[in-house]
């Protein structure tokens, strides 16, 4: 607090019990910046945070100040952070947009010419800064991540109709991306959206929305869609081996939510593991990164049952897994995943039968093959 004229909240908001972000922490930081500013300082609110968390941050630094009779200055900022899990340093260094809210006032004048020096050297190629009102900046960071939420959403639920109607969903993905208006990005088919963000912006959105009086139709559809599509997976190895799995072996192919991270909140791999293990098969899992990570989750989903949990095997490679596996599903799209060898594959599957939870192999090249492939929305009823 000596130190710092800018101090910046970036504590974590985890959803509370309703669904509304848990802002105990973002509150524990502003009461410690109340108690122990001297001087004039920027306080910014870099945590993903609803609407309005401004005005609880000024209010107890206010609280603070009065309370030690301070008459010290400060003004509160919102700039969220829109970094990726595994590419946080590179979207730090080279951000696509940098929002900041400030309010009108003399100190948020004076906040915003300091914000502006902070980021100048964020911006010498070219201007990337918007600027907007406190409340304003604190939507954008939800409204951002519900849309790319939608989008995922809407085509996994298209996913699963072409399944039904024999259309392929790349191909569909590929005609409506080339439309500028649309674009590629985000509208890639697969077994459901997971991690820290998504999930619970969605989540804390809707619920801001109903402490208004609205209630966000769309959104609360995303979510439902992609409560299912976690299932989708699971759904195509039951349809193909059964309800009973007793007897059973599986290998599967990524943990972690998405690739370059070792998250495992909200990860579809938990899903289709519930779903096999408590059918009674066994599998084997193999992740580049989250082993770790998932033997820890994984002994937390399984906690009730030791035995359920003891039919999950920790592979040492992605071929090691494959030993003895009724077939293979995969469920996070890293690279090294994308070109196996294909023989080898076959060779330790029992039989050679792949469910593809991300559409990384093309259907006609593994049935040439000779694999029995099951992708998400490209199960089309004839072959060109």
């Amino acid at each position: 607090m000596a130190h710092g004229e800018i101090q910046f909240i970036a504590v974590g908001t985890p959803p509370d019990e309703d669904g509304s972000a848990d802002l105990r922490h973002v509150v524990a930081a502003a009461r410690n910046i109340g108690k122990y500013m001297s001087g004039f300082k920027v306080v910014v609110d870099k945590s993903t945070v609803p609407v309005g968390t401004a005005d609880k941050v000024r209010a107890t630094i206010q609280s603070e100040l009065d309370a030690r009779a301070d008459a010290a200055r400060f003004s509160v900022v919102s700039n969220p952070e829109f970094l990726k899990e595994g590419a946080a340093v590179e979207d730090f260094m080279r951000p696509d947009r940098i929002v900041i809210g400030c309010d009108d006032t003399q100190q948020g004048q004076h906040a915003r010419a300091l914000m502006k020096m902070l980021y100048t050297p964020f911006n010498r190629n070219h201007e990337r800064t918007y600027w907007m009102d406190v409340r304003s900046a604190e939507f954008t960071k939800y409204a951002a991540n519900a849309m790319l939420a939608t989008r995922i959403s809407f085509m996994n639920e298209l996913a699963n109709l072409a399944d039904k109607v024999g259309a392929d969903i790349e191909a569909v993905r590929h005609g409506i991306g080339s439309d500028p208006r649309i674009g590629y990005s985000f509208l890639y088919a697969g077994c459901g959206y997971g991690g820290s963000c998504f999930p619970k912006d969605v989540q804390a959105l809707e619920r801001t929305a109903r402490d208004y009086g609205q209630d966000l139709l769309i959104l609360r559809a995303v979510e439902a869609v992609n409560n299912n599509q976690k299932h989708v997976l699971g759904n195509k190895i039951i349809d193909r081996f059964g309800e009973d799995l007793a007897g059973r072996h599986f290998a599967l192919w990524g943990l972690a939510f998405k690739p370059n991270t070792d998250d495992m909140r909200e990860a579809s791999s938990r899903t289709l593991l519930r779903a096999l293990i408590g059918r009674g098969a066994s599998v084997a899992v193999y992740d580049p990164v989250a082993m770790t990570e998932a033997k820890r989750v994984l002994a937390f989903d399984f906690a009730d049952s030791a035995a359920a949990l003891a039919r999950i095997r920790f592979s040492e490679s992605p071929m090691d897994a494959l030993h003895d596996a009724d077939a293979l599903a995969i469920v996070t799209e890293w690279k090294s995943f994308r070109s196996p060898d294909f023989d080898q594959v076959k060779a330790q599957l029992k039989a050679p039968i792949i469910f593809d939870g991300r559409n990384l192999f093309e259907p006609d090249a593994m049935a040439d093959a000779g694999f029995e492939y099951h992708g998400i929305g490209r199960s089309v009823l004839t072959r060109t």
